[in-house]
């Protein structure tokens, strides 16, 4: 292998740019075969005063790269005028404040894959004129206020693939020039508000391939520049219709892949926006006016939802484009609004119809509107309105001051300012927003003929109480939503006529306890979301008649206790969330029901140790498992036993104890977190890092002590070679290493020329 082949875009970049003058570091030995191959190709080879021994320097373009040659920490030899510096593949675990200081004329740095898990404040202090930083493909889970601090130049930054999760206010405030921000595919759950402030020049912000599913009002404030905006790929179940209202020109909006299934009225209210792109989410609905405040919105891109149509969309003047292709189009009496809309608006669809079967496959701009006939069979699901009188909201079929969309049997009467429950909904109405009033109370029978209702939402009313009976005749609700809320005890009566509710999210509330008895008139509930409100303890009784809960929710409470058969009756149970309480101890008795759980998180609980058995009731089923930031002094030698080869996901950062059990049994990990675990790296460890050596993660596990060890890579420390046993182990891996190389065949260059062997190059 030649230098040609070692670095071929370094060399395909020279040969565009000019013969670069190549510089190899002083401490290499050029022999005369690597120098007569130099000059058969056409290289000047200089004498180098200042290359760090493992990496190469081109002079001519000040282009420096040391691409994966193990480094710990950043070269200092690095010549001073160096522009582009490619550190990418190297293993520096933590950026220093004031790194690269010696190299102040910098304007490219790369990065990725350095196993880079924090930046110190300051680290690229000194850079005034760094344009470009990638940082892809680390470990990097916080950016801290002072992370990003000297970067007065930068234009784009690149932070996908690490496990970002918080942003702290202030994080981008020196970057001012900054044009493209990258954080796709990290761990964003939430962005808080002003969590872009300082980004002036900004105009492309890439969020895609997180987990975010609340974003503040103001998360987007302060960002005048902004043009295109990436939040595809994420967990948004609603338009973030005020955080995105701050993009005044803001002209592209990627939205797909998210599970959205209702567009209500003005839900889009951005002046520039000329694309958006909602496609692959879960939309049923959309309404008439959702995009009359985006004037200027002229692609709209609809694809691979769930839509059966659409009504005419008023006020979308600019219109050009609606992508429906791989919608369930009904092209039925009742589409024909929507198909004449299209004519006089001259708007282009594309898409097909799915029904009727005399119409399957037919583009919709063939269709005459004699063809869109309505008659039996119906269209499912349910029984519907008779084709000839197609309902509308002018026809005394919907309340006053809401709209609905009885073709498609939408009702919404979102932030209205309404005090009371209204009726005359349509219905066959199927999906009801009645979010962000002002109700208080619910009362009995408060949503009369709703009978084919699936999906009511109530979220942020200021409800205190739901009267018994209020729920009666929904004899269909799947769904209910009654998220922040004031509500702190439901009597089971409450949910009598409703007996097919399956999701109940009752998040943000101010129960102290599960409310007692709602499952016996819940037998189809799968999913309770009880997290964020002031539980304190689950007692005997209070799952009863749970026989079918599968995801029980009940993260940041204040439970202190878990009583043993508190959670028998829930056998099905595969999800148990309890992070952020105040458990002192893992509730092992009261798992022992749990044969099917999967998914167990206990973060942020106060446990400080853990016993022999631990998990032993749900080692059978448990899959992932979360321990993280619980302040863990000690695991005993068989809390893990059982686990093993089931076990995908383990966390255990963020925790105190100096050494954990024996995981070799550990057979099927895909992640593994061991990182800010003050390890003490003695002999008692050394089968946890033989173990490490064998895993092909990263674990981040740190020595803490002894002293000469601290800050050291587990796998990378050299306390371990003084434990018996330490050769025969190493011995055997040297040995078979030994062994591969020696079967491998030598490679001779056919042209006679010397080997590259010369030019390997030397690691630090």
């Amino acid at each position: 292998m030649g230098l040609e082949d070692t670095f071929p875009s370094f060399f395909a970049t020279s040969r565009r740019e000019g013969t670069p003058h190549f510089q190899v570091p002083s401490t290499m030995k050029l022999s005369q075969g690597f120098l007569l191959l130099l000059a058969a190709m056409g290289l000047g080879a200089t004498a180098a005063t200042r290359c760090p021994a493992p990496c190469v320097c081109d002079n001519l373009r000040a282009h420096v790269l040391c691409l994966n040659v193990s480094l710990m920490a950043i070269p200092s030899a690095i010549p001073q005028l160096t522009k582009n510096l490619d550190l990418w593949g190297n293993s520096f675990t933590v950026i220093p404040a004031e790194a690269f200081l010696a190299t102040p004329y910098l304007t490219h740095l790369d990065l990725q894959h350095c196993k880079v898990e924090k930046l110190e404040e300051g680290a690229f202090r000194g850079l005034g004129r760094l344009v470009y930083l990638n940082l892809a493909s680390n470990s990097i889970a916080f950016l801290y206020q002072e992370s990003l601090d000297g970067l007065s130049s930068l234009q784009q930054l690149i932070l996908e693939g690490n496990r970002i999760e918080e942003i702290q206010p202030g994080a981008f405030g020196h970057l001012g020039s900054l044009t493209i921000l990258d954080l796709r595919a990290n761990a964003l759950v939430y962005l808080p508000d002003m969590v872009f402030q300082g980004l002036q020049a900004l105009r492309w912000l890439r969020l895609s391939h997180n987990a975010l599913h609340v974003l503040g009002n103001e998360a987007f404030a302060a960002l005048p520049t902004l043009r295109r905006l990436s939040l595809d790929h994420n967990e948004l179940q609603a338009l973030p219709s005020e955080a995105l209202a701050r993009l005044d020109g803001t002209t592209r909006l990627d939205l797909g892949h998210n599970p959205i299934t209702y567009l209500a009225e003005e839900a889009l209210a951005m002046a520039s926006l000329k694309h958006l792109f909602l496609d692959h989410a879960a939309l049923q609905d959309v309404a008439p006016e959702a995009f009359a405040q985006s004037p200027q919105l002229r692609t709209l891109d609809l694809r691979k939802n769930q839509l059966q149509g659409l009504p005419p969309l008023a006020g979308a003047r600019a219109l050009v484009t609606i992508i429906l292709t791989g919608n369930p189009l009904l092209c039925s009496c009742r589409l024909r609004p929507f198909h004449a809309w299209l004519a006089r608006a001259r708007v282009q669809a594309e898409g097909a119809c799915a029904a009727p079967p005399a119409l399957h496959g037919r583009p919709l701009d063939s269709l005459r509107p004699s063809e869109m006939m309505c008659g039996r069979p119906q269209p499912p699901p349910g029984p519907t309105v008779p084709p000839e009188q197609p309902r509308t909201a002018g026809n005394g079929q919907c309340p006053q001051g809401c709209t609905c969309s009885s073709d498609f049997r939408h009702g919404s009467c979102e932030k209205r300012n309404l005090q009371e429950i209204p009726r005359g909904f349509p219905k066959n109405t199927s999906l009801l927003n009645l979010g962000r009033n002002a109700f208080r109370t619910v009362p009995l029978g408060a949503f009369p003929g709703l009978k084919e209702l699936v999906s009511l939402h109530l979220q942020s009313c200021g409800i205190e109480v739901l009267h018994p009976g209020a729920l009666r005749g929904l004899e269909s609700l799947v769904y209910l939503y009654l998220t922040d809320n004031r509500l702190s005890t439901l009597a089971a009566a409450t949910f009598k006529g409703a007996p097919r509710l399956a999701y109940l999210d009752l998040d943000h509330n101010a129960f102290t306890h599960l409310p007692a008895g709602i499952f016996q008139l819940l037998p189809n509930l799968i999913s309770l979301h009880l997290q964020h409100n002031a539980i304190r303890e689950l007692v005997e009784g209070d799952l009863a008649g749970a026989r079918g809960l599968r995801w029980l929710y009940l993260t940041g409470n204040a439970i202190e206790r878990i009583a043993p058969t508190a959670l028998a009756p829930a056998k099905m149970l595969e999800k148990l969330h309890l992070e952020g309480n105040r458990l002192v101890e893992v509730p092992t008795v009261a798992l022992k029901a749990l044969s099917a759980l999967s998914e167990l998180k206990l973060s942020r609980n106060p446990i400080k140790y853990m016993g022999d058995g631990t998990f032993l009731p749900v080692a059978s089923s448990l899959q992932h498992l979360y321990l993280d930031n619980m302040g863990l002094e000690q695991i005993s030698p068989g809390a893990f036993a059982g686990l093993g080869p089931r076990i995908r996901s383990l966390y255990l950062e963020s925790n105190k104890m100096s050494s954990i059990p024996n995981m070799n049994n550990f057979t099927g990990l895909e992640i593994l977190n061991l990182r800010d675990v003050p390890f003490h790296c003695d002999c008692q460890l050394l089968p946890l890092r033989r173990w490490i050596d064998k895993l092909n993660l990263r674990v981040g596990a740190t020595c803490a002590s002894p002293a000469e060890a601290r800050g050291l890579k587990v796998k990378l420390s050299t306390t371990f070679q003084t434990c018996p046993g330490w050769g025969r182990g190493e011995a055997e891996g040297a040995s078979t290493d030994k062994t591969k190389a020696a079967s491998k065949p030598s490679k001779k260059k056919r042209s006679g020329k010397p080997p590259a062997r010369g030019f390997k190059r030397n690691r630090a």
